[in-house]
């Protein structure tokens, strides 16, 4: 089958970072569906996987986790797939990835994709949907329906993540929904995706928020440049507060500081529940249906903003710069056409 991916960790300049390969079949295990995959998006945890995991000697390192597409046949404990579904996944980092024209996936992190979009649009949002979904509703512990009162700051509001929290928070909460961005066009597009408020996170963040009007906020999700924000959120944030972040920050960041007000610091990361096998691992595919069901009714969207064209090499790399840039909005896809 084909696929990309790479037999040494190369910088994106290199011409041999992404490689067009030809792999042998996937075989599905007794929980695992093989999928037909028909779209895939590029995440930033594709390229830290690509600087920084060498391959299996030998192999070839296949990227990419989300993905939308039809199931060719599934193993003999799956209970809940057949041949012929349409499905929607962000599979296991630990697993080979999307990045090819087959794919096996446990059943368990699975949905199936929304009736109302494309594979393309569909395959935008899983990462990005459990992302914001575990962060909102696990982490930072808001109820479904609750948070009336309360303020949550998205810092990052723009990318792949903060688009669809945005949404989330906004439809299925009663939060006032403060996000961040810093040029013209990412406050629009923040806007256009339910905030409330949207502040400039290039500008000292409390100033920003005297400027609105609001004198603290009760939840932080950052999702970007966590270290260089850290003092400033800890100074937002309310005493009894939340600060739930995603990113890896470059450099340290004192949780001391979070004593005086008893603010708690909670750490967000997808592929946990599949990488360790957890009891609750199918709640990755019950909450991915729910975002279905938002989608097909028309509380929430897609979040795609890019079609990067047909899935090769070349376009992947393109792809993978666009998300590098620092400047990317939404999300950007690629299909095998």
């Amino acid at each position: 089958m084909k696929a990309v991916g790479y037999h040494q960790n190369l910088p994106l300049s290199h011409p041999e970072c992404l490689l067009d390969l030809d792999l042998p079949e996937p075989t599905p295990g007794p929980r695992d569906l093989l999928v037909q995959v028909h779209a895939i998006s590029v995440n930033p945890v594709d390229l830290k996987v690509r600087a920084s995991t060498p391959p299996v000697a030998g192999q070839a390192k296949v990227l990419g986790w989300d993905a939308a597409g039809v199931v060719l046949s599934v193993g003999e404990q799956v209970r809940h797939f057949k041949s012929g579904d349409r499905v929607w996944y962000a599979g296991s980092i630990g697993r080979a990835g999307s990045n090819a024209e087959r794919q096996v996936v446990d059943e368990r992190i699975v949905s199936h994709m929304p009736t109302s979009l494309d594979f393309a649009q569909a395959a935008a949002l899983p990462l990005t949907a459990i992302t914001a979904w575990e962060l909102l509703f696990d982490r930072l512990g808001v109820q479904r329906g609750g948070g009336q009162g309360q303020r949550l700051l998205v810092v990052g509001a723009s990318g792949g993540v903060g688009s669809i929290l945005v949404q989330l928070a906004r439809q299925f909460t009663q939060l006032q929904v403060i996000g961040t961005a810093s040029r013209p066009e990412t406050a629009d597009w923040v806007h256009a995706q339910g905030a409330h408020h949207v502040i400039d996170h290039s500008q000292p963040l409390n100033a920003e928020l005297a400027r609105i009007g609001v004198q603290g906020v009760h939840l932080v999700a950052s999702l970007t440049h966590t270290d260089r924000h850290f003092e400033a959120l800890v100074e937002a944030l309310l005493p009894q507060g939340k600060l739930a972040l995603i990113d890896d920050p470059a450099t340290p960041i004192d949780a001391r500081l979070l004593k005086r007000k008893s603010l708690s610091l909670h750490w967000e990361m997808m592929f946990a529940r599949s990488v360790f096998e957890t009891p609750d691992m199918a709640e990755q595919g019950a909450l991915l249906a729910q975002v279905a069901q938002g989608i097909d009714q028309g509380v929430l969207r897609s979040t795609v903003t890019r079609d990067f064209g047909t899935v090769t090499a070349a376009h992947l790399k393109e792809a993978h710069a666009w998300v590098d840039s620092g400047r990317a909005i939404g999300k950007g896809v690629l299909s095998w056409r």
